[in-house]
């Protein structure tokens, strides 16, 4: 039997606050396909599983706030959505940058068609984007992404123990590390193709002042997509090896 369970479901609550806050924004979980009731079910699981490993922080706060009055726990329920919405936005702003790469690498290669709808966030992308962000995000899970995401969850509760005040300057210094990070990465991942785009470029441009009565920018379309999708196809493997593996160093900072 549970001796308290006003303070029991408190505590729940409290919990899926910054859990469900953190799926709510997480990539893939926060998909506009994923309906809203699936991701509140899942995010209250969580919960549930992660609960008795955070008992002993979590319950004595909510006891105390409480005893403290309303307003007190609708301060700490506040501060929790903001923590985990942070941590999501983490997460969230590496898939976002591997979205831009995947853009880059179109647009570097020539292979701009016509949009279509991109599958994880239904917002418009290339073909070749939406290829590239769909195998990213499908890596991710594949290689259990989500059970980093869940120990850095449990592991928040020691650095920003429930019940602290929300801090914006360390949530924008976060997500700024975070942006820098991945900034690096994309250099990483579309450095290949922004070298190919320029040496082929600055060749077609010589040769079209060697001729400048050939359309040579419509004659050299078909080649740099051509070479760029060949490019793209024996080094796929090493693309998404790099976006998997620095992604434990982005959001755990290790």
């Amino acid at each position: 039997m549970i001796s308290d369970p006003q303070g029991t479901v408190l505590a729940l609550f409290a919990a899926f606050c910054r859990i469900g806050a953190c799926f709510m924004t997480l990539p893939g979980f926060g998909s506009l396909r994923v309906p809203m009731r699936v991701r509140a079910l899942l995010a209250l699981a969580l919960s549930l599983a992660i609960l008795p490993m955070v008992w002993s922080t979590v319950y004595p706060k909510v006891t105390a706030d409480l005893g403290a009055g309303p307003s007190s726990y609708l301060r700490l329920v506040g501060s929790e959505v903001l923590i985990g919405a942070t941590l999501g936005l983490v997460a969230r702003y590496y898939v976002l940058a591997l979205q831009f790469a995947s853009v880059s690498v179109s647009m570097l290669i020539g292979f701009n068609s016509m949009s279509s709808l991109d599958i994880p966030e239904a917002t418009p992308q290339t073909e070749l984007a939406t290829l590239i962000n769909f195998v990213g995000l499908l890596l991710l899970f594949v290689l259990n992404f989500h059970a980093i995401v869940i120990r850095a969850l449990v592991n928040s509760y020691d650095f920003m123990p429930l019940g602290q005040v929300f801090d914006p300057q360390m949530a924008l210094s976060t997500l700024a590390d975070t942006l820098s990070s991945a900034f690096m990465v994309i250099l990483q991942l579309t450095s290949p193709f922004l070298v190919y785009s320029l040496v082929f470029n600055i060749t077609i441009g010589m040769i079209n002042k060697l001729a400048p009565q050939i359309p040579i920018y419509f004659i050299s379309l078909p080649f740099i997509i051509t070479g760029g999708l060949i490019l793209f196809y024996y080094g796929s493997s090493e693309f998404f090896d790099v976006f998997v593996r620095q992604f434990p160093t982005v959001f755990l900072g290790q």
